[in-house]
């Protein structure tokens, strides 16, 4: 089940990846990954939730409201809570790339930052001190320029073909990240997902329609905890 959840970021070499990162967190920060709120909450009172990822939160071979962002993006509207997502996933991604757009991302409004990174790393079994040091720099970063912001973590998982000793420690890192920084850990992206040939793409690695479906509807309780937490009172 891992080994798949790995190969899902892994659309765009190294030397793409830097023009790939522009593009696409102009693009998530225009759009919302094309699906924006019309629900209780007028526009000019939502609060940006930003999700900073790879090719499985862009939505990769889906229509971009097919993508789990904007999934949510519909439960959100629909339970009248005044925040739009902004899909900031780009394909390829490792989280030094992740970092590295991470300045770009703050000079956005962010009022919730979920980072969903790693899991290149772990297909490419880096280091993973390094790649811990790497979202510590993220989430350091955020809370120095954004102290008010919340931030998730999302669990991932590295492939079983590394080793026990390789994938434990990588599944490690992500609650020990979030009990080191007090921010929330979200559950493992693809539960239910990765490995199901009825849930992905043709690849076997992306989640199709139905199976980014499943994300949404995996991720939806957890989100929605800590965007009513994050809600301002009623003027």
């Amino acid at each position: 089940m891992a080994a798949a959840v790995l190969a899902a970021c892994t659309d765009a070499g190294d030397g793409q990846r830097g023009s790939d990162s522009a593009a696409g967190g102009a693009a998530g920060a225009a759009t919302a990954n094309g699906t924006t709120g019309t629900g209780a909450a007028s526009r000019d009172r939502r609060r940006a939730v930003v999700f900073l990822g790879t090719s499985l939160t862009a939505g990769l071979g889906l229509e971009p409201e097919q993508a789990f962002p904007a999934l949510l993006q519909e439960k959100i509207d629909s339970a009248g809570l005044p925040f739009e997502i902004v899909n900031a996933g780009v394909s390829g991604e490792t989280s030094a790339g992740a970092l590295r757009r991470t300045d770009w991302l703050l000079r956005q409004p962010i009022d919730v930052l979920v980072i969903e990174t790693g899991a290149n790393d772990g297909l490419r079994a880096l280091n993973i001190d390094s790649t811990k040091a790497n979202i510590q720099s993220i989430i350091s970063r955020v809370v120095a320029a954004k102290p008010a912001a919340r931030i998730l973590l999302v669990q991932m998982e590295a492939p079983p073909n590394l080793g026990t000793r390789y994938t434990s420690g990588f599944r490690a890192m992500f609650p020990d990240l979030a009990r080191e920084n007090s921010v929330t850990l979200l559950p493992f992206l693809l539960e239910g997902v990765a490995g199901e040939r009825a849930m992905n793409q043709g690849d076997g690695i992306h989640p199709n329609a139905e199976g980014s479906r499943r994300v949404a509807d995996h991720l939806w309780p957890a989100l929605e905890r800590e965007l009513r937490a994050a809600s301002p009172p009623p003027s």
